[in-house]
């Protein structure tokens, strides 16, 4: 209820709206009350994702590009709040492609947080990254304690949380930066070179294809199903802390969990509705260039300054995602 008295009527940008964690946000927003402008260029985004909201009032979708610093200002016009998410995403990408992404990802931050420093936004809350632990070995992932970034991608979430501690100290813009940890869930896409593991995955198992593991599956992560994302940004935007602002937190559910270990679950949960997939054998590749072996997220500050409370555990999760899967894909 609170959540609802603090965002009902407040206009909020979602940039990369058409997204996976993006359009799920503009459905929770709406669900609350909000107004909310999407702005996205559907480089990675779908329309079909936003589709069910263009009839509705409180919704309104701009196509543009963050690396236009016109489309920045238009959409962040009288916004109360914005939740950055447009990014490209994928440290494959990154190294294939170093240049497009640092255009976006730094260069389209830039323009966003000059934009909304100059249209008066209350607060910017960003999606920010794991892979800024870099070659940091130790676990769990704390927020003060990093390493060196492993990849073009890691480099550029780091510059924007460089960027948004400079524009909170300089310009006192209200900040708070995201760090993801591995999300999944309903909506992210299993097609492209550059899908997530567990999309991919799901689609290939379905199909009665072998997934391939790059390593021999003991590298670990922590699964983030995409409601615990929503929740963490919501507190976020609406926190009334001031000590729980111009910082970033840790995103996750803060277990961790083999490939190996995924896929068992997954062909678990995909086998009550075709028991053949269970039988599904899966594939070994090299190693991936840029891949830290295990991560495993502290939310304890997450959970201490925004009372953050993630509900979804890696199983739950996948069993929600596979159900979504199958009716949809």
């Amino acid at each position: 209820m609170e959540l609802q008295n603090t965002l009902n009527n407040k206009k909020i940008l979602v940039t990369g709206g058409a997204g996976f964690i993006g359009s799920n946000l503009c459905d929770k927003l709406l669900g609350l009350g909000s107004k909310v402008i999407c702005l996205d260029n559907f480089a990675t985004g779908k329309r079909r994702n936003i589709e069910h909201l263009f009839d509705n009032t409180n919704f309104h979708f701009i196509e543009g590009d963050i690396r236009n610093i016109e489309d920045c200002q238009k959409a962040v016009e009288d916004v109360d709040y914005v939740l950055h998410q447009a990014a490209l995403g994928s440290v494959p990408r990154s190294i294939k492609d170093p240049i497009t992404s640092n255009d976006v990802n730094v260069g389209g931050f830039l323009n966003m947080l000059v934009a909304s420093r100059d249209a008066g936004v209350k607060r910017f809350v960003y999606a920010a990254s794991s892979s800024t632990y870099g070659d940091s070995e130790s676990l769990p992932k704390v927020e003060d304690n990093i390493g060196k970034p492993l990849s073009p991608y890691a480099i550029t979430k780091y510059v924007n949380e460089l960027y948004a501690d400079v524009f909170s100290k300089t310009y006192g813009l209200e900040t708070i930066g995201l760090r993801y940890f591995n999300v999944f869930g309903r909506r992210q896409d299993p097609k492209g070179a550059y899908a997530a593991v567990i999309p991919k995955f799901v689609s290939l198992l379905m199909k009665g294809e072998s997934p391939t593991i790059n390593g021999d599956g003991n590298y670990s992560r922590d699964f983030t199903y995409i409601d615990n994302v929503v929740q963490a940004n919501l507190l976020a935007l609406s926190s009334k802390d001031s000590d729980a602002i111009n910082t970033v937190y840790n995103v996750a559910f803060g277990e961790r969990n083999t490939l190996l270990d995924l896929v068992k679950y997954l062909k678990e949960f995909l086998s009550e509705f075709d028991k053949n997939i269970q039988n599904i054998k899966v594939n070994h590749g090299p190693t991936r260039v840029g891949d830290i072996p295990h991560s495993l997220a502290s939310i304890k500050k997450a959970k201490q300054k925004l009372k953050y409370n993630p509900k979804y555990s890696l199983q739950e999760g996948l069993k929600e995602s596979v159900k979504w899967y199958w009716e949809n894909l």
